[in-house]
C-alpha cells in the first residue's frame, strides 16, 4: 500500500459554490517534496491538516474530523472507464490518492500509518456536493456517486509530521465493530436503517454521524415506548 500524490488546491473561482467570495479549493493537483500534516483545529473555524491546501467553505468542509480526505486510485480508475474520461489524482478533491488500499471500505477507527511518522484515523465517508457537480460537469453527479457508494474517507490526524508521494501506507490499528465508511455514508444518506448500527464506532465515528445515530437511535426508542 502506498501514496501515489499528495494533492493541494489553491482558492478558485467557481460558480457551482454557495461560499460567500465564490470561490473553492476543491480543484486539487499533485504536489512534489513533503507536506506538513498536522490537526487544523475546530470545524467552523479552521480548514484543512495539509500544510498550503485552501478550504474555502468552513462550515461543511474542514475541521479535526474532517482533516484529510482520501480516495483511491483503483475506484478512480473504476470511474474512468464508467465516465470515459481520464480522472486524474487529486480530481475528486481528494488529499492522497493511495494504491493498494481499500478507502471506501476501510473502518470507522482504522489507523494508517503514512511514512514514518504520521498516523491518520477514518472518521466518515465523503457526501457530495454541488460543488463537486460543478467541478466535475457531470450531470446528475450527485446522485450517481451517492448510488456507487465508494465515497473514499476523511481522516483526523492523530499523529502530525511529513507526507510525500511514495510513502508506504501501513494500517496500525484495526477495529472489530465493522462499521466502514461506506457504510456510514449509506446510513447517513440513504439507508438510515443502518443508523444504529453506526454507535458500534463509538467516538471514533464523526461527532455529526455519532449525533445523528444517536438522535435517530433516541427517537425510534421514544416511537416504541408510545
Amino acid at each position: 500500500m502506498e501514496l501515489l500524490s499528495v494533492n493541494l488546491g489553491r482558492p478558485t473561482p467557481s460558480p457551482h459554490t454557495d461560499q460567500a467570495d465564490g470561490v473553492t479549493g476543491i480543484d486539487k493537483r499533485p504536489v512534489a517534496g513533503p507536506v506538513r500534516v498536522a490537526a487544523p483545529g475546530p470545524k467552523g473555524a479552521a480548514g484543512s491538516g495539509l500544510a498550503g491546501d485552501a478550504v474555502c467553505e468552513l462550515r461543511h468542509h474542514g475541521g479535526d474530523d474532517q482533516a484529510v480526505y482520501a480516495y483511491a486510485r483503483e475506484d478512480l480508475d473504476d470511474w474512468e472507464k464508467e465516465l470515459g474520461r481520464p480522472l486524474p489524482n487529486g480530481c475528486f478533491g481528494e488529499n492522497l490518492t493511495t494504491n493498494g488500499l481499500n478507502v471506501s471500505e476501510a473502518l470507522i477507527g482504522e489507523r494508517w500509518r503514512i511514512g514514518s511518522g504520521v498516523v491518520l484515523e477514518v472518521t466518515s465517508g465523503r457526501i457530495p456536493c454541488r460543488t463537486f457537480q460543478g467541478h466535475l460537469g457531470e450531470r446528475g453527479w450527485v446522485k450517481r456517486f451517492t448510488r456507487k457508494g465508494a465515497t473514499g474517507a476523511y481522516l483526523r490526524v492523530i499523529e502530525p509530521g511529513e507526507i510525500r508521494a511514495g510513502d508506504p501506507i501501513e494500517i496500525v490499528h484495526l477495529p472489530e465493530h465493522g462499521v466502514t465508511a461506506a457504510m456510514e455514508f449509506r446510513a447517513t444518506t440513504t439507508e438510515r436503517e443502518l443508523l444504529p448500527r453506526l454507535l458500534a464506532a463509538g467516538a471514533a465515528l464523526h461527532p455529526e454521524a455519532l449525533a445523528q445515530a444517536r438522535k435517530y437511535v433516541a427517537a425510534q426508542s421514544a416511537t416504541g415506548r408510545d
